[in-house]
This record gives C-alpha cells, structure tokens and sequence, in this order.
C-alpha cells in the first residue's frame, strides 16, 4: 500500500514550500487524545491547561482513520502564511461545503454522528461555522500561539534547509532524505504505508509543507481546492522543547556526550536510525554511530520491524534518566 504521485516535466518548476498555522492548530489538538502518541511534545504538553477549552467539535472532525474536513484547514498560500488570514478564509467558507464535509467526516467517526457534539455539528452551517471558526481562534491563541516563535523558526529552519538542497541538487537531492517514509525514483515521490492511490500531477506541481505537532505522519493530499501536498515532520523536531544547556540532564550531558544524551531522551517510542536523524538533525551514519556505542553500553536496543531497525531504550537506559531527573546528576 502506498501513495504514488507521477511528475512531469511542468511539475518540477512547480515544487514550493508553505508554513500553515491553522495547520498545526489542528495537530496540536489531536496530541490531546488519549488515542494519540505525543513523541517530542510531552514537554509542551505539560505545560498547557486545557479546562477552559471544549475540544470535542474539533477532535470529532479529526478521526485518527478518517477524513478531516479541508475546509478547517485552507490550502496555505506560502511559507509566511499567517494565522489571520487562515481564520479569515476558513470564516468565507461556503455554507453547503460546511454541510457536505461535516457529513462526511462524522460518517467515517463510528458513532460521532449520533452524540450530542455530532448533533450540533450537523445543525444550521452557519451557525456550525461560526462556532468552529470561534473554536478554532481559542485554541490557537491557548495552545499554539504562545509557542509560535520557537515553532515558526523549527519550520522556517526546515524550510531554509530544504531550499538549500533543492537549489544545490534539484529533486534528487531533496527528496533524498526528506523523510525516511518518502521515496523518489524515475520521477515519481512515494508515500509508504497507508492509503493506496496513483496520480499524475500533470503540471499542477507540489507544495511541502514542514509540520512540527503533525510529528510521526506524512500526510498526501490530492483533493481539491488543495495544490497537490505533502505534509511532513520537520527536521529537528526532537531539540525543539529540549534545550539542553538550561536542562537538568546536563549532568548526563557530561558522561556520555550531548548527542546520545539527546538520542536516548527522544527515544520516548521506537524509532529507526532514519527517523532519528530526521528528527535530530543529524547525518544517519553520525546517528548510526552514536546508536552503537549505546547499544553497546546497554542504554538501548535494537529490533527489526519490516525492512528496518528501531531502537528502544532499555531498562538500564529508562534508570539512568530517572536517576537524572531525580537529582539532576548520575548516580554511580
């Protein structure tokens, strides 16, 4: 099963970069399910107080298998797109596609239909919208624009460092290593995993877009009033809420180097040497390399899931961060 998208020659003038806060509004969200892994953002998480917010009309357009309105989330329109005029164009949306995609999202939610939210969700569209549009503008100013600086400069890193390689070797060279579930070959970008779709581009080219709270998917759309899209994990997302100079595992820092300390505090799930230098901005032969002598201490482990390896941490690698967040400094 995978997500083919075929380019043409047209096609590969037609590759830009886009930044969407509604976009990570509405990811954000989606860490507040229970159903939901956090990977990096625990840290983030603990911060927040959620009590004033009602998230169940949002959480309910979102099923983890299912279909998300677009209309919640408008095409963004470059990599300066701003919070605003996202929220003022989700406000324009046409009151029967309010109607038809709310349908269609609550009928791929078992049940959503029938609760109370979902009643209210399938009442008067304009009413529907305002309520969503009034929702929507809570939450990010709750949950997401406090944190936007640190945010917007993860995605505008990504974006500079994916621009830097597409000007120094084209396609070839960006969709190298753009992401460990992204494939390029003979000029057709695959998306492994899920969904199971081919698609000619035929000119219309292909937005990227680097996503910080969308953390462990890669998300295609080819539906309209959507430019074709691929939606990804940023590069760097694991030292975004780990400043480690100002951490108490700084200690730990000093035994065995900043860059495993770093490896082994974002191994919170399984990850592959791919994913992991994705994620920490790093060379796979530098993650490679620092993987094996934590391997080889003990810290960590390796197991085979389909073609690749990932890595967990092992009950001595669990030990010494909590005798690290216990007294800020390893115990022999």
């Amino acid at each position: 099963m995978a997500i083919m998208l075929r380019f043409g020659p047209a096609d590969l003038l037609r590759c830009r970069f886009a930044v969407s806060p509604m976009l990570e509004t509405l990811s954000a969200v989606r860490l507040l399910s229970p159903r939901e892994g956090v990977g990096p953002h625990q840290r983030w998480l603990d911060t927040i107080d959620t009590r004033e917010l009602d998230l169940r009309p949002i959480a309910l357009l979102q099923p983890r298998r299912g279909y998300t309105p677009d209309f919640l989330s408008p095409p963004p329109a470059g990599p300066h797109t701003r919070f605003e005029d996202e929220l003022a164009a989700l406000a324009a949306t046409d009151h029967d596609r309010v109607r038809a995609e709310v349908r269609r999202s609550l009928a791929d939610n078992p049940g959503a239909a029938g609760s109370a939210t979902g009643r209210l969700l399938l009442g008067e569209p304009a009413l529907v919208l305002q309520t969503l549009v009034s929702l929507v503008e809570h939450v990010w100013r709750v949950l997401v624009e406090p944190v936007w600086p640190q945010v917007r400069g993860l995605l505008d890193a990504d974006v500079g460092f994916q621009t830097r390689r597409l000007a120094e070797g084209g396609l070839d060279r960006l969709f190298a290593e753009l992401h460990p579930r992204l494939r390029w070959n003979n000029g057709v970008l695959t998306r492994e995993y899920g969904g199971d779709e081919r698609r000619d581009l035929r000119g219309e080219g292909l937005v990227l877009v680097p996503s910080a709270f969308k953390w462990d998917q890669v998300v295609v759309i080819v539906d309209q009033p959507w430019q074709p899209t691929v939606i990804y994990p940023a590069r760097g997302l694991g030292a975004l809420w780990q400043p480690l100079s100002a951490d108490r595992h700084r200690a730990l820092g000093r035994l065995i180097g900043r860059t495993r300390t770093v490896l082994l505090l974002g191994l919170d799930e399984p990850a592959s040497t791919t994913t992991l230098a994705h994620r920490h901005a790093l060379a796979a032969g530098t993650v490679s390399e620092h993987l094996s002598v934590l391997r080889d201490a003990g810290f960590v482990a390796g197991e085979r899931h389909r073609h690749e390896i990932r890595y967990r941490r092992t009950p001595l690698g669990e030990a010494v961060l909590r005798r690290n967040d216990s007294s800020g400094r390893p115990r022999p």
